[in-house]
């Protein structure tokens, strides 16, 4: 049995439980959606601080940033790969718009002739996040614009994404005596329950079957049918250029391997996280990790190549993190400043206790053909180079 919180927004706690008399019960993923989404009381909808040292997280953009000005070197080359055109780059999920801010920040200073020709898009649902933009971006004003999703139809540039996919509501399975059963979220006599029950409907069974794998015997997994559906709509929208995913997961072997029983999915709460999804309703984040194996599978599928796939770390490094760290460094005056810095950006590429593994970067290019990616460069490469010099 599974207490709800005190922390729980109060009207959002008493729509869901109306919801599940009403239905007799509602899907995990109706239960998820409605606590991250609900216009009013959803916990990415309302005025909430939850990105940084305030909030509930950190996210890579928030770190340093130097990330935003290597994706900034990324993008440069692949409007270069475009030629003479019109170059958008489209951002879902933007946050506060500190990874937008970053990138047109190293832009402005480091190519302004590429700056001037960019049209930065910013695609967000949260009034709460659009309005935090607005006020990130005001130096970029002649620069950024937001638009719904469907307004980018034709677009020919980059659509950018990062730690969006991970949010986006799932439905949960467990495979029990050879059949995949679903979690619906029920009442019990001590709070919200949950219940094993024939899935909700049979694009889940599809979606396996695509996929070609499923859960073994007693497993619990995330299925996540709204970020498939988003990669395709993705390639419907663009014309022509890539599509640059940066988010933590796995590719589905990994992700659904025999030593992951429970699942991935997580909660976070002022830096603390839990697997506990059933507290704190509307006020903690609900994250589960995200299947690159489907988006390339689902991309292909609609005319998307994959041209890179590796971890955050390898992507960093090879536009030069190494290079950027070192410069930085020889700025610092200040040896204990010098080391706070070394140690910050380290938490970009560090395997353990970092964002370096876990999350990965996908790179997909529609009418491009198949380039040589500036964020290809190999370590092997980096080595030869710092030896060289």
């Amino acid at each position: 049995m599974i207490d709800s919180s005190e922390q729980s927004k109060p009207e959002l706690e008493t729509l869901i439980r109306d919801q599940i008399r009403t239905q007799g019960g509602i899907s995990f993923r109706q239960f998820m959606a409605q606590c991250l989404y609900h216009p009013q009381y959803g916990y990415y909808t309302g005025e909430r601080c939850r990105i940084g040292k305030g909030g509930d997280f950190f996210t890579s953009s928030s770190v340093h940033a130097l990330f935003g000005a290597l994706i900034a070197r990324q993008l440069v080359q692949m409007c270069e790969l475009l030629g003479d055109v019109p170059f958008i780059v489209a951002e879902q999920g933007g946050g506060e718009g500190h990874l937008a801010l970053d990138i047109l920040d190293a832009l402005r200073r480091d190519f302004p002739a590429f700056y001037e020709r960019i049209e930065y898009r910013m695609v967000e649902i949260s009034p709460d996040n659009r309005r935090r933009q607005s006020e990130t971006l005001g130096s970029h004003g002649d620069r950024v614009r937001w638009c719904a999703f469907e307004d980018l139809a034709g677009m020919v540039g980059c659509f950018l994404s990062n730690e969006l996919l991970d949010a986006m509501p799932v439905h949960q399975v467990e495979k029990q005596q050879g059949e995949l059963r679903e979690v619906f979220v029920t009442e019990g006599p001590e709070g919200l329950a949950e219940e094993l029950r024939r899935p909700s409907t049979h694009v889940i069974f599809e979606h396996f079957n695509w996929l070609g794998l499923s859960p073994l015997e007693g497993n619990r997994a995330e299925v996540n049918l709204d970020a498939v559906r988003w990669m395709r709509d993705v390639a419907g929208v663009l014309a022509r250029g890539f599509v640059l995913t940066i988010d933590y997961g796995y590719p589905a072997a990994e992700l659904y391997a025999p030593f992951r029983r429970g699942g991935t999915l997580m909660c976070y709460h002022r830096h603390s996280s839990s697997d506990n999804p059933y507290e704190r309703l509307g006020s903690q984040d609900i994250t589960a990790h995200v299947d690159f194996t489907a988006l390339q599978k689902a991309g292909e599928e609609e005319g998307l190549v994959s041209l890179y796939f590796a971890e955050q770390y390898r992507f960093l490094m090879g536009l030069g993190f190494v290079e950027e760290l070192m410069r930085l460094q020889a700025l610092e005056t200040d040896p204990q400043k010098a080391q706070a810095l070394r140690l910050t950006l380290k938490n970009l590429i560090l395997p353990e206790g970092g964002m370096g593994e876990t999350f990965k970067v996908l790179v997909q290019g529609k009418a491009v053909g198949t380039p040589t990616l500036a964020c290809s460069r190999t370590l092997d490469e980096i080595s030869r180079m710092s030896t060289f010099r």
